[in-house]
């Protein structure tokens, strides 16, 4: 596994605390937001501004777009993207503080935050917005804004690939599906594309010999896919490299433990729509 994707794994279970703990959901709730995906929307989207649906689904690229409008730009409505970046960080800081009551993460956090200042952010909007925003002050703060700065950059360079790509964001995650990553029913929950939108990114990568008849990547298909990763971990990997082999190492040895709490404790399911995997 090259450095970009170790580290990848290593710190995505820290960041995606924010979408799977209770106490995010608990304080947009709070605020009046409606249901976990308006939550989820709203809390990642706050560090843009108030945006319209149309640039988050842009942005994130794999939602569909009907998805994306039905929480956005009610959202805005209920709570002002100050407010919604106020309660994702207390909903972290809590929740860090109930899952690991006596980790110390001083070291962890001051290289995490010399790695996400040295992130690339340039073409990279949400990694962008991210990183203007103030630090926090808590060692376990600094680090999960760290981890989602980084998490970020690598993201906005996914995306950017597969435009490169020509894979539209349906047919993204049919490829990542037929890749062996999450199922057809999994990213359909969580992203919402119909049977017959689905049906129909097949059918042009069928045509463009991608996929076979049964479903599966062809030769080609299954070259494109790991192109997509192979360039998504080299644009990754500028930060790293900027950062150094040594202090990359050290970063993900001590990040790497709290993670693994992370998805063996069932906070993160193991087939979750970000594709990510613990082995």
């Amino acid at each position: 596994m090259n450095r970009a994707r170790r580290m990848w794994k290593a710190l995505e279970p820290y960041h995606a605390i924010t979408y799977f703990s209770p106490e995010t959901r608990k304080a947009t709730d709070a605020l009046g937001l409606k249901g976990g995906w308006m939550s989820y929307f709203g809390c990642r989207a706050a560090p843009l501004g108030p945006v319209g649906p149309e640039i988050v689904a842009a942005v994130f690229y794999n939602f569909h777009p009907a998805m994306v409008a039905r929480s956005l730009p009610d959202a805005w409505t209920y709570a002002t993207p100050a407010q919604l970046l106020d309660a994702r960080l207390t909903a972290v800081d809590n929740a860090v503080r109930r899952l690991f009551p006596d980790a110390d993460v001083a070291r962890a956090a001051e290289l995490g935050r010399r790695a996400a200042e040295v992130a690339p952010v340039a073409g990279r909007p949400i990694a962008a917005a991210n990183a203007a925003l103030e630090w926090p002050d808590e060692p376990h703060l600094v680090l999960w804004q760290a981890t989602t700065i980084l998490r970020e950059s690598r993201g906005d360079g996914h995306v950017a690939t597969l435009v490169a790509a020509g894979l539209s964001p349906c047919q993204a995650l049919v490829t990542i599906s037929a890749a062996g990553g999450p199922s057809k029913e999994i990213f359909q929950l969580n992203r919402r594309w119909s049977d017959e939108e689905w049906s129909a990114a097949s059918e042009d990568l069928r045509a463009r010999g991608l996929l076979d008849a049964s479903g599966a990547l062809t030769e080609a298909g299954r070259a494109l896919r790991q192109q997509v990763e192979d360039t998504t971990d080299s644009l990754a990997d500028q930060g790293w490299q900027a950062l150094g082999d040594e202090l990359t190492t050290e970063l993900h040895d001590l990040v790497r433990p709290l993670s693994t709490v992370l998805m063996s404790d069932g906070l993160i399911p193991p087939d979750n729509p970000m594709a990510l995997r613990w082995d």
